[in-house]
């Protein structure tokens, strides 16, 4: 089991960046794919981005893409997103997901339900 603590959410202005971490508890977090989703008032929960293992695939939704970057530091247990160029519409609450991958060739899902670890959210507005 793994434990997830987000952190580094808060108020930006439009065009501006923030980076986002999700810190992992146990020994096994290089066996998990990684993902961040988002959650807007009103809305559905939708994917942002996710990792594999080692790091080596990402994968990102189209609003997103050439804006955000996933990393993680598989020492440190830790996932971050970088998040440029905020717009108000990325305004949401961030939560990090963990799937542990037992097969090796597991591909990286954008499927909510396939992460079965979810940490509690951070806010991110981007308002001016």
């Amino acid at each position: 089991q793994v434990q997830l603590v987000e952190s580094g959410g808060g108020l930006v202005l439009p065009g501006g960046s923030l980076r986002l971490s999700c810190a992992a508890s146990g020994r096994t977090f290089g066996r998990y794919n990684m993902a961040w989703f988002r959650q807007a008032p009103g809305k559905e929960r939708e994917f942002v981005a996710a990792t594999s293992r080692s790091g080596g695939v990402t994968r990102y939704a189209d609003s997103v893409k050439d804006r955000f970057i996933i990393s993680r530091d598989n020492g440190k247990n830790t996932v971050y997103l970088q998040m440029n160029n905020l717009k108000p519409e990325d305004t949401a609450v961030y939560s990090c997901a963990a799937s542990l991958v037992v097969l090796r060739d597991t591909p990286v899902s954008i499927g909510p339900n396939t992460y079965e670890y979810w940490g509690q959210g951070t806010q991110v507005t981007v308002s001016s």
